[in-house]
């Protein structure tokens, strides 16, 4: 939960934050994220990979300084009480930064992480067909998963503007920050912000169904109670849509069960079986095609019969069989992905191994091998 952005203080303001320097060496750079702390220079992240400036080294006062003046009153009681703090900071109308500051060994750090104010399309994100197929979907629960920084946020941002262009609905979105700002096309969206809009996710739950939606997206599935919301209004006719931090489709049944006591999961995973629609996951790799930086490897479970039939059986370690052979229905195996990327020029194999559920598994594809649990096909 975060204080009141400081809008007022913002426009009083007749010079420009000292931070947003740091932040535009940020976005002529196309980094991925900026990490300010005491003791070191400015460092961004470009291509997963942590990189030095040749910015001032920061000092405590410095760091104060750049950080409080991008406060609000609220929001800096907030961070000295609670030690971090989530806010979204803007430079113009077209760059945004998430920004996360934190105390370490008594010291402000700050991470930026650069977002687009314009939503990227499919076509720009390289993600597959079959994601238009999934939000095209009227009715049930939308996950996308993967490690921080995989472009989870991204691939659903990128989705739910593909509704807003063709169908006439409502979206509301309860995030913590705002990180895409959608326009209304066809549909009309709500987006309301933890901390500025509503006080907490539990609350903005609570009132949901009041504001009469047809999609709803929740920033993230980190809780019991989001998670139960979230199959309730996918069970009522809803189409909802969340992320998770799990590396693959099981993992994720799994990490969503473990929300619950114990005693309440059997309940859990018959409904999880009824409202599940689908599953992505997603990793990001460096490309090696020349002005593209990064490309997705994808997983994608559609929730067919004998997928929901695994579920309510407690058989999620049965779900890569059923992916693998139901990729004519449009369900994507992370190998296979991994192994066109390669065959396809879009990635170097030495970036795509450690991507692999199993690298002898992914070698063996690139032979032209493929195995099932079995055996070898």
């Amino acid at each position: 939960m975060t204080p009141d952005q400081p809008l007022d203080a913002r426009k009083a303001l007749d010079h420009e934050p000292q931070i947003n320097k740091y932040l535009r060496v940020a976005i002529k750079t196309l980094a991925n994220d900026i990490h300010l702390k005491v003791g070191q220079p400015p460092k961004l992240r470009m291509q997963g990979t942590l990189k030095n400036t040749t910015g001032e080294i920061l000092t405590l006062e410095r760091m104060e300084e750049l950080v409080f003046e991008i406060m609000s009153e609220a929001q800096k009681d907030f961070f000295l009480k609670n030690g971090t703090l989530d806010f979204a900071h803007e430079i113009g109308k077209e760059h945004r930064f998430r920004i996360n500051v934190f105390r370490q060994r008594g010291a402000i750090s700050l991470v930026g992480r650069r977002v687009s104010a314009q939503v990227p399309s499919f076509e720009s994100l390289h993600l597959p067909l079959v994601l238009e197929k999934i939000a095209e979907a009227h009715q049930g629960l939308i996950l996308v998963v993967g490690a921080t920084g995989s472009g989870k946020t991204t691939t659903i941002a990128s989705m739910l503007d593909y509704i807003t262009r063709t169908r006439a609905c409502h979206i509301v979105t309860v995030e913590d920050p705002i990180e895409y700002l959608f326009n209304d096309n066809k549909a009309i969206v709500s987006q309301r912000e933890i901390g500025i809009d509503v006080p907490s996710f539990e609350e903005a739950l609570t009132y949901l169904m009041r504001q009469d939606p047809d999609v709803v997206f929740v920033g993230e599935m980190r809780d019991a109670r989001t998670v139960t919301a979230g199959m309730r209004a996918a069970e009522t006719g809803h189409l909802v849509m969340g992320t998770m931090h799990s590396t693959n489709a099981s993992q994720a049944v799994h990490r969503l069960l473990d929300l619950f006591p114990q005693e309440e999961r059997e309940l859990v995973r018959q409904s999880l079986a009824l409202a599940l629609k689908a599953i992505v996951s997603q990793a990001l790799l460096p490309s090696i095609r020349e002005g593209i930086s990064r490309v997705p490897a994808m997983e994608v479970l559609l929730a067919n019969p004998s997928v929901r039939k695994l579920i309510a059986e407690g058989r999620e370690a049965d779900l890569p069989s059923v992916i693998r052979g139901a990729q004519r229905e449009g369900m994507m195996d992370l190998t296979d992905s991994l192994c066109r990327l390669i065959q396809d020029g879009w990635v170097d194999p030495k970036d795509a191994y450690p991507a692999a559920p199993n690298m002898e598994e992914l070698k063996m594809a690139l032979k032209g091998i493929r195995t099932t649990a079995g055996g070898i096909l």
